[in-house]
């Protein structure tokens, strides 16, 4: 009598944590995206605020959406950065690391904000982020004061995942990646490891796409790296063909790396630069 009545209180509760479960997991995976972009429309900054001379553009995609960068060039300089942002913000708060590169490496830096970022028209997706690389890199192509040879890639975070699918498609220069993750499922799995992540859309699988890459590759990772474990960045690098580095910016966490790493940091990106040269 006792075990019928446990069995008739308790299965209807075990079935309402299996409903609240599964509606949960349902919701969770309907609203990835807001799990992984975090944009901004207003630009906080811009490079004239701290004296750099600029270029303001509008690019448009293939699929047709306008999407706002800007190119500030080094004078002299034939070499050109390419550069894709983290999933939080917009390209106005990265100026301040932006008049770091342009001084250290002494080269030109096209950066762009994805669609729904900043002045970017349109909304934000896994495949969107590929059209707004390769409006990027086409609009470099067609400047004359731009060598192809010498255009390298570089992508931090989120931007990683950009620039490894860009680099699929295309050959260039040379691959700097800060901070990679493995794929968007590795990263759930950090996170949440009790959730299903096969059930995630979106992907951006470095770990599979890197072994498709035949370029220069640089990864720098912070070994203290709270939001992207740093054995992510190594899984990355272990994966990817030669010739390859890897620079460890000792200390440094996921969004002060570049003021932790200090000059060797720049050095590092600079040497790599050098060497393809």
């Amino acid at each position: 009598m006792r075990l019928n009545r446990l069995l008739l209180y308790d299965l209807p509760s075990l079935a309402l944590i299996f409903f609240l479960l599964a509606s949960f997991i349902l919701s969770a995976c309907s609203m990835e995206k807001a799990f992984l972009y975090f944009p901004e429309k207003n630009l906080l900054a811009t490079p004239e605020d701290i004296g750099l001379s600029f270029e303001d553009l509008t690019l448009t995609t293939e699929d047709g959406v306008r999407i706002h960068g800007w190119y500030v060039p080094f004078d002299g300089s034939r070499k050109t950065l390419l550069w894709f942002h983290g999933n939080a913000g917009n390209i106005g708060n990265r100026v301040d690391l932006l008049s770091r590169l342009h001084r250290n490496l002494k080269i030109n830096i096209l950066i762009i904000d994805y669609r729904g970022y900043g002045k970017s028209e349109g909304e934000i997706s896994e495949e969107g982020t590929r059209r707004d690389a390769r409006a990027a890199y086409d609009y470099l192509m067609g400047r004359p004061d731009v060598d192809p040879r010498k255009v390298l890639v570089f992508g931090r975070s989120l931007g990683a995942a950009v620039a490894v699918d860009l680099a699929t498609e295309i050959e260039f220069g040379g691959l700097i990646l800060e901070a990679p993750f493995a794929s968007v499922k590795a990263m759930a799995k950090e996170s949440f490891p009790w959730f299903p992540s096969r059930l995630l859309k979106i992907q951006y699988d470095n770990l599979s796409k890197i072994r498709k890459v035949h370029l220069p590759l640089l990864i720098l990772h912070g070994d203290r790296d709270a939001v992207v474990p740093y054995r992510q960045g190594q899984s990355v690098f272990e994966a990817a063909n030669e010739p390859k580095r890897f620079y460890t910016i000792t200390n440094a966490g996921h969004n002060d790396s570049y003021i932790i790493g200090g000059q060797a940091y720049y050095q590092a990106m600079m040497q790599f630069i050098e060497e393809i040269e």
